[in-house]
């Protein structure tokens, strides 16, 4: 089996006639050439990508299985748009996957601090942030970044700091509704 970065270095060796046509390549699409092949080597056990075209690099989707917490048993569903300004702007990240998470709301939204454009806690998006960087985030998302203090799902955060077991339970009836793998 080939793995894409495998053949984005088959691509890129290749000659002077694709030189010329490479001239035409934008920033973002000669930086995501790089990145993808370093993501795909430094990808998380409970993660995998998938690009439904091959040659699309700056659209791919991310599934995560946490193998631990109180999402252990799901399958969560990313996808991950890259804008023509990137690296100037991060990575547009939605969940196609309904889950209660107070970082995530109900429409897919995610919030994480390295996919804001700015910050005030000065781990906003920055140029020299990379793909791995986005996807181990978003897999963090899942342990040590969870965050209830500052959600952007006020319910599901709410729902955690009066009952933690019902919260639990909301959790999983979302996995067996929505995330079973």
């Amino acid at each position: 089996m080939i793995t894409l970065s495998k053949k984005l270095k088959q691509q890129s060796s290749t000659g002077k006639k694709e030189n010329e046509e490479n001239k035409r390549i934008s920033i973002r699409d000669k930086l995501l050439v790089k990145e993808v092949q370093e993501m795909e080597e430094h990808l998380p056990k409970t993660c995998k990508v998938n690009f439904e075209d091959p040659n699309t690099l700056h659209k791919f989707s991310l599934i995560i299985t946490p193998e631990d917490g109180f999402w252990h048993g799901g399958r969560f569903k990313f996808t991950i748009n890259i804008p023509d300004e990137y690296n100037i702007l991060p990575p547009v990240v939605t969940c196609q996957t309904r889950i209660w998470h107070p970082n995530i709301d109900e429409e897919g939204e995610v919030c994480l601090s390295l996919l804001r454009q700015s910050s005030y806690d000065s781990l906003g998006w920055a140029p020299t942030r990379r793909l791995k960087d986005v996807i181990w985030g978003l897999n963090s998302l899942f342990s040590d970044l969870l965050n209830f203090d500052d959600p952007l799902n006020v319910d599901a955060a709410d729902h955690y700091s009066r009952n933690k077991e019902s919260f639990k339970t909301k959790v999983k009836e979302y996995i067996t509704m929505y995330a079973t793998r």
